[in-house]
């Protein structure tokens, strides 16, 4: 039987992609990020330790003037 980790996916880098422009950042040890995004529409991927599982959801995200926070779900392909 496998059960579900919510341990944060340390190390992992997101990758923030829109009209021929990435930004990557890394994720820390608590599950935490930071990145600065001009408002448009960004596809998601997600790259090593991460990429085993289903990748990230969401795999797409829209940033508006004056967000200030989104959640992702990383599988790491951990059971």
């Amino acid at each position: 039987m496998t059960e579900p980790c919510s341990e944060p996916a340390k190390g992992a880098v997101l990758v923030f992609a829109r009209s021929g422009h990435t930004a990557r950042v890394r994720v820390d040890a608590d599950g935490r990020y930071r990145v600065s995004l001009v408002p448009g529409t960004y596809a998601v991927r997600v790259t090593p330790p991460a990429g085993i599982g289903r990748g990230v959801e969401p795999r797409t995200v829209v940033v508006r003037r004056g967000d200030a926070r989104r959640d992702f779900m990383i599988d790491t392909g951990i059971r």
